[in-house]
């Protein structure tokens, strides 16, 4: 493997794919209440592109020195990037690599605090909390699935929506809700195949804490609950409910990944089988990408149609 491929792949790239997504997201919906800048909107999405390679890359470098990149089986989807055991990057390098990309985007979060106004400022500090400490800190306490629904789900939509419009409005709120859930559940199926590996580092996901059919009871309700949630909001417009559609008609569309879900949830009800985990767990990802880009294109259609 050539040297730069190895700096490349170490930042996981088939996942970064999700924060190209909720930087598409995150901006559709500015654009529905208003207009938007496609030049900040690019450059707020490097800069979450970098930080999502900074958790990723941190991660790597505290599985490595735990002992869990040793111990977990590797799949396409939980195992870490496979760079650190095969010896291709050191750790120190890795560190560096982790820093460096959070570094780089410090400047373009200082750029928008100072183009909007300071109520940015909180959002982003909570955003380098969940960087920093995610690894090494939150994996260690129950339930920390939270912290990447809310760090990697709902932040980024309310980050990419506050650099247009300067305000967190009521229809960023709601629409960040299923973001939110949807990547909660990405990071919690995929621990599934990681329980022994991840009890080396004292890891409390829930898989770990609360047993396989329990966690697959909650990563059930929160696939539900986004469905729920979408359809919810947009019989809100519908009836009156609110002053304006929340969440227009069109975001029903998201509502066509639904047997995505459904394989994702018989995967996690029947984790002890690769065979019916893999597929799963593979479906669980076009749910997660796929329901948040038909989320994108309802805001776009609520606004051209």
């Amino acid at each position: 493997m050539k040297k730069p491929n190895r700096w490349f792949l170490e930042t996981r790239p088939q996942f970064l794919i999700l924060s190209v997504i909720l930087a598409f997201l995150g901006t559709t919906i500015a654009w529905y209440t208003g207009n938007v800048n496609i030049w900040h909107a690019v450059l707020a999405g490097i800069g979450l592109i970098l930080t999502h390679a900074s958790v990723n890359i941190l991660n790597d470098y505290f599985d490595f020195r735990s002992g869990i990149d040793q111990a977990a089986k590797r799949t396409p989807f939980s195992g870490g990037s496979g760079i650190l055991p095969a010896n291709l990057l050191t750790p120190r390098q890795v560190l560096w690599m982790g820093i460096v990309c959070f570094v780089l985007a410090v400047p373009i979060g200082i750029y928008f605090i100072i183009i909007t106004n300071w109520q940015l400022l909180p959002l982003l500090l909570f955003a380098a909390f969940f960087i920093i400490l995610y690894s090494p800190l939150i994996l260690k306490h129950p339930w920390p699935e939270w912290a990447a629904g809310v760090g990697l789900g709902a932040l980024p939509i309310l980050g990419m929506y506050f650099i247009q419009t300067s305000a967190y409005r009521f229809n960023v709120w709601i629409g960040c809700v299923p973001s939110a859930l949807l990547v909660h559940n990405l990071l919690l199926l995929n621990e599934f195949p990681d329980v022994e590996a991840d009890k080396i580092a004292h890891r409390a996901t829930l898989p770990i804490s609360i047993g396989t059919n329990k966690a697959a009871i909650i990563y059930s309700l929160a696939n539900i609950a986004v469905y729920v949630w979408i359809v919810i909001w947009v019989a809100a417009g519908f009836f009156n409910w609110t002053s304006s559609w929340v969440m227009p008609p069109w975001t029903l569309l998201a509502l066509l990944t639904l047997p995505f879900a459904i394989r994702g949830i018989k995967g996690a009800f029947n984790s002890s089988d690769p065979a019916m985990l893999m597929p799963g767990m593979a479906s669980n990802v076009m749910n997660v990408l796929i329901t948040q880009l038909l989320l994108g294109v309802g805001y776009i259609l609520g606004r051209v149609i």
